[in-house]
């Protein structure tokens, strides 16, 4: 991961896999993850983050890797070994930073 992390943004830096990432909720993450969830709105995603399947953890994942500039973690995070903790602390902390 190049540069350090925009907290203005909202991203936040997380360890995956051993490896520093950078995760920021976007508004195209945003539109990634209505669409993989199946949700329409943001109430709906919330609604949806309260019961995720490990298949919607890793595409939200993917989603907020992206937003963070980090397409290529992102591509290959199905092959990665990432703790679900980890995943679900990173995810968290994203949408954390988004509300302030």
């Amino acid at each position: 991961m190049s540069g350090g992390v925009n907290g203005v943004r909202g991203e936040v830096r997380v360890m995956l896999a051993g490896e520093p990432r950078r995760l920021c909720l976007t508004l195209g993450a945003l539109a990634e993850i209505e669409t993989a969830l199946e949700a329409d709105g943001l109430e709906a995603v919330a609604e949806r983050m309260r019961r995720l399947s490990a298949r919607d953890l890793l595409a939200v994942l993917e989603a907020l890797l992206r937003g963070g500039g980090e397409d290529e973690a992102a591509a290959g995070l199905g092959r990665s070994v990432v703790d679900p903790r980890e995943a679900a602390q990173g995810v968290a902390r994203a949408f954390a930073a988004c509300i302030g």
